[in-house]
């Protein structure tokens, strides 16, 4: 039997200041492995209620703009994270880490877009950071954990 190979981590992130000790894991894993980070942003769809009130006052190809101009701004508040994160956190190291970080959003409920991305993209692991108010994992995290089928590493992001 031989070790599994980890070519592909796809990192969660939520993008906010506490997700660091997430992307320093998977920095390091994919350094040990070799591997390439997809660093992945969900967005949940407006619900039904906000899309029916938008389409009342907005022109379709409006909408489309906004939506586009939206993904746009995040991914490069992505890159700009990245960039930032690997100037803070790489060049104090010793080694030299050299890591291909792609990133992507994807729209859509948290643990299916996750479970479905790392299906599309045959990750070979999930990193993901896990807080929420009670000090336990989120029901995104226990979610993924329970369906993907991949291995999963949680990252403690609560700091005490």
């Amino acid at each position: 039997m031989s070790l599994p190979v980890v070519k592909t981590i796809l990192y969660t992130t939520t993008l906010d200041k506490h997700t660091r000790p997430v992307f320093r894991q998977a920095v390091k894993l994919a350094s040990l492995y070799n591997a390439k980070i997809v660093m992945l942003h969900v967005v949940e769809p407006i619900g039904e209620m906000g899309h029916a009130l938008i389409q009342n006052y907005l022109p379709q190809d409006m909408i489309k703009k906004m939506h586009d101009e939206g993904i746009d701004n995040i991914k490069k508040t992505m890159q700009e994270r990245v960039a930032t994160a690997c100037q803070e956190e790489l060049n104090g190291i010793d080694e030299s880490v050299k890591v291909d970080i792609e990133p992507m959003v994807v729209e859509g409920n948290y643990t299916d877009a996750i479970c479905d991305t790392a299906e599309a993209l045959s990750a070979d692991m999930i990193v993901m950071g896990s807080h929420n108010s009670l000090g336990r994992s989120s029901a995104t995290t226990r979610h993924v954990i329970k369906y993907s089928g991949r291995p999963v590493l949680v990252v403690p992001t609560h700091v005490k």
